[in-house]
């Protein structure tokens, strides 16, 4: 049971990381060149943001919805 929880943790390290990574990549203008300032800030937290929204579901497969949806939303975001 301690390695599946151990395993469990450590994969959602990764998949944190992962969608941070992916979000710094994708932070690049219409031009190619790479965001940078106010651009890339705006840019970091719309990505993290909805990475965030389609995960808010309860245990019972229902959207969250007020206080709970906001308290997730808020987790989720400073953990990616």
């Amino acid at each position: 049971m301690k390695r599946i929880l151990l395993a469990a943790v450590i994969s959602c390290f990764a998949v944190g990381s992962a969608m941070a990574a992916s979000c710094e990549s994708q932070a690049v203008s219409k031009d190619g060149k790479p965001l940078a300032g106010a651009a890339k800030t705006s840019f970091l937290k719309k990505c993290k943001a909805d990475a965030c929204v389609g995960k808010a579901v309860s245990k019972d497969g229902k959207p969250l919805a007020g206080a709970a949806k906001d308290s997730f939303l808020n987790k989720c975001e400073t953990d990616a």
